[in-house]
């Protein structure tokens, strides 16, 4: 037979196919043939609507594919019952692999299918080739078309589904911090995260420069509002902005998300994060009774900067452990030292609150310190000796191991120290502790 021949037989059979598959017994039967092949592979799609969806999509695809068949035409526009299944499976919260699965799946149950008829009918060998050649042709094309176009409608409807879970959550948590006492049952499920129990707030940012968010009552750059375990909104005027496009914005908070998921391990409990702007981020870990911050990390890989609130219960707590949480930021953002990358909120409670009014501050330094308050190397090594007497319960001894040096080193500074100072050490070691706490952080004027 001439392949000007074998062509001709080709196009009548598989009309011939066509016409039998179209009619509705038949095409209900190679339907459910299909979907049961591809249900059989992916329980996720077990669930009543969902076989539904899958079948509407099934029979649309079957008419435009049998249509196609018996024309020259190499175009399968995409069904609309097919667009309805994508949107479905972004809406249960399904991974994209679940849909280019279902196309890959139901392209084998096609091809086995046609086998199947093939070896029933027993066309002369070159027939049966040519028709499975013709037939995966189509269907390569059919997948490719089909998965290129659903994945667009997939990702959009999955971003809205996002968006609106973003924008609930979002009020959420800003009506949280502002005062609201809602059911906490209720709103724990909503939040996915149980507001009954203990927190230990975070704030974590980069050092990297970014644009950075106003927010009615907060700071500039350290307010903002977000979702749980999502990221892209920053927050302005309470309400949330479009995310951003931005795809090192992505990068980034899937670095801070990481990181919270580390000090979530670390103490024992789950996680709730809030993007706060274009690179920062809130979290709270629910943590059990007796946990505290010691068993935080010590330190974190660069960029990243964490401020943490103290552990405290209930709702209260979790506005009050993120308020310390927030102004632990403020104090390392102000400080002219390196406090490190990991800042508990009671390591510098005294200085944020004395730091409050910045002229009253300086005015404390300077009354309290006198010379010690001067610029260079050698008031600095006074304040730091008497900062480590102070804290050690004026023990010249354990001042001298914190300071690694020796004691007679040690009282010989303190003496110094006296005379500088022009009255004993003991008479306002209180104040003086204060602005010890306060130098150490935000350091002293040079005209001092």
């Amino acid at each position: 037979m001439t392949r000007a021949q074998t062509a001709v037989v080709v196009r009548q059979w598989i009309a011939d196919f066509v016409a039998e598959t179209l009619r509705t017994e038949t095409l209900d039967q190679v339907v459910d043939r299909l979907d049961t092949a591809i249900v059989g592979r992916l329980p996720e799609l077990t669930d009543r609507d969902m076989r539904r969806d899958l079948a509407a999509s099934t029979r649309a695809h079957a008419l435009v594919m049998l249509g196609g068949l018996t024309q020259d035409r190499m175009d399968y526009p995409v069904p609309p019952e097919a667009y309805a299944f994508a949107r479905t499976v972004a809406r249960r919260g399904h991974d994209l692999r679940l849909l280019l699965r279902v196309y890959h799946l139901g392209q084998e149950a096609v091809l086995e299918y046609m086998t199947e008829t093939l070896e029933k009918r027993h066309p002369p060998p070159d027939i049966e080739r040519a028709v499975l050649l013709r037939l995966f042709e189509r269907s390569s094309l059919w997948v490719s078309s089909s998965v290129e176009a659903l994945t667009g409608t997939y990702m959009q409807e999955r971003e809205r589904g996002l968006r609106a879970a973003l924008n609930q959550r979002t009020e959420i948590v800003r009506s949280l911090l502002a005062g609201a006492n809602p059911d906490l049952e209720s709103t724990s499920a909503r939040l996915g995260y149980r507001l009954s129990g203990r927190h230990i707030a975070c704030v974590l940012w980069t050092d990297e420069q970014q644009p950075r968010v106003a927010v009615p009552g907060g700071d500039i750059g350290t307010l903002g509002g977000g979702v749980a375990r999502l990221v892209g909104d920053a927050v302005v005027a309470g309400r949330p902005a479009q995310p951003a496009a931005d795809p090192g914005d992505a990068e980034i908070f899937g670095t801070l998300e990481r990181v919270v998921a580390r000090l979530a391990t670390a103490l024992g409990g789950g996680a709730l994060t809030i993007p706060s702007g274009a690179s920062a981020l809130w979290a709270w870990i629910g943590v059990e009774a007796g946990t505290g911050l010691d068993r935080l990390p010590a330190t974190v890989e660069p960029p990243v900067r964490i401020a943490v609130g103290g552990p405290a219960a209930q709702v209260a707590g979790f506005r009050e452990s993120h308020r310390e949480a927030v102004a632990a930021r403020q104090v390392a953002e102000r400080a002219v030292v390196d406090l490190g990358r990991v800042l508990c909120y009671p390591q510098v409670e005294v200085a944020y609150l004395a730091g409050a009014d910045e002229a009253a501050m300086r005015a404390l330094i300077e009354r309290e310190l006198g010379a010690l308050a001067r610029p260079g190397v050698n008031a600095a090594r006074l304040r730091e000796t008497l900062h480590a007497y102070l804290r050690c319960r004026r023990s010249p001894d354990a001042a001298a191991k914190e300071l690694g040096v020796h004691r007679n080193t040690v009282r010989y500074r303190l003496r110094r120290i006296t005379e500088l100072l022009g009255r004993p050490i003991e008479e306002r070691s209180l104040h003086l502790e204060i602005a010890l706490d306060c130098a150490a952080v935000y350091g002293v004027r040079e005209h001092a």
